[in-house]
């Protein structure tokens, strides 16, 4: 799946004279208006007029120069009684983070048992992960990884540990995630890391993205990759109830956990070790846990990159900031329309205002009292999430055409 690629086209309607139904300009003639609102430049352009550009998830507006939905620019009429120029200003979709926390546990092909088979686990996990890191359609995102345990044992139950990843946030794709994961794979059986500190390491990874979305604000989420039960720590924290605690504390402050659960394979005598993972991601706001089947490495490569490919969709930010008005005018909440333009189609869908959200095809504003940022709804974000292609348009009009609570 490509990542979401749209076409923000923000319209700030601007009054051609002093305000909408106020006088004219001096310079038009007695009488007269601009019922189309086509006041050129030499050029030919709309005058005041700039093009918003291409955006991909959590990038600014690009160079692409189309605007409105469908790459149309419009001027027109507000059927106030006087004409209305459009003014275009860029924005872009929240920037999305993924902290990756990665299981680097003997249990994954340390061979000490035969369900943890390095060729049935480790491998294939590794080829579908690197292959994230380094996929074009990976394009827009940030990401880092944090290896656990860490290398120092009697430090591996400490949250400290884990608060600086291995790789720091990177603009994917990137061969520096590879290159971490190649340096830490041990080359002998001997040399596997033991224990999985899995509450350890979601503190520490929550700490990291706690201090990093103070310098760059933006949709930060975990993602946790584990093939086990936690283990070999102390006090309470080797458990599902430990880490789940961590999770609810995270989402309560906007944090989400995404989880991948790798099974062991069909061997006899392989013991569970994943299904309670689900308690996690349930916890983390993010729904079923993604649990990885092992005993085929084809397979296992395949469906876990499914899962990541899904995990990389549905992190798409669904946030539009609210650009500065034009011309030092002043935004008004409710006059705005937003649509939306699927990627087969040309006729733009207007989306419906709904600040609880109860409604299909509908947005709201972060905060309706002192609105920051437009948010689409569930349903809405999802149908856009699935449309590489999808245009939306937001217009910012000179009539009320909402109704938001004060």
């Amino acid at each position: 799946m490509r990542l979401l690629t749209m076409t923000i086209a923000l319209s700030m309607v601007a009054s051609v004279g002093a305000a909408c139904g106020g006088a004219s300009d001096s310079s038009e003639s007695s009488g007269s208006s601009q019922s189309s609102g086509s006041s050129q430049s030499s050029g030919g352009s709309p005058t005041g007029s700039t093009g918003s550009g291409d955006i991909g998830a959590g990038t600014g507006a690009g160079p692409g120069g189309t605007s409105g939905a469908g790459g149309n620019s419009t001027v027109g009429s507000t059927g106030a009684g006087q004409a209305c120029a459009t003014q275009q200003s860029e924005a872009g979709l929240q920037q999305v983070y993924l902290a990756f926390a990665f299981d680097v546990s003997g249990s994954m092909g340390a061979g000490d048992e035969p369900w943890h088979d390095k060729t049935l686990k480790w491998d294939p996990v590794v080829a579908a992960t690197k292959q994230f890191f380094a996929d074009p359609e990976s394009a827009g995102l940030m990401a880092s990884l944090t290896f656990f345990p860490g290398r120092d044992r009697r430090r591996m139950c400490s949250a400290r540990t884990y608060t600086n990843p291995d790789v720091e946030m990177t603009p994917l794709p990137s061969p520096a995630f590879g290159e971490a994961i190649d340096d830490v794979t041990p080359g002998d059986d001997d040399n596997w890391r033991m224990g999985t500190p899995t509450a350890f390491v979601v503190e520490g990874t929550v700490d990291f993205i706690e201090e990093a979305r103070q310098q760059n604000p933006g949709k930060y989420a975990v993602v946790l990759v584990t093939d086990g039960y936690p283990q070999l720590c102390d006090d309470g924290a080797d458990t599902i109830e430990a880490v789940v605690r961590r999770v609810q504390a995270a989402r309560e402050n906007n944090i989400f956990t995404y989880v991948v659960g790798v099974a062991n394979p069909p061997v006899e005598g392989a013991p569970e070790s994943v299904a309670n993972l689900q308690e996690i991601a349930e916890a983390g706001g993010t729904g079923d846990a993604f649990l990885i089947d092992t005993g085929d490495p084809a397979q296992t490569a395949t469906t876990f990159k499914a899962a990541i490919d899904q995990i990389r969709g549905t992190a798409i930010s669904c946030t539009i900031g609210i650009p500065a008005a034009p011309d030092g005018r002043t935004f008004d909440k409710q006059k705005v329309n937003v649509t939306y333009t699927s990627g087969g189609g040309n006729t733009p869908t207007t989306l419906m205002y709904d600040q609880e959200c109860a409604s299909e095809g509908a947005w709201r504003y972060d905060d309706p009292g002192n609105p920051t940022a437009i948010e689409l709804c569930a349903s809405t974000c999802a149908t856009v999430q699935a449309d590489a292609a999808a245009a939306l348009a937001v217009e910012f009009t000179c009539d009320d055409v909402i109704q938001v609570p004060r």
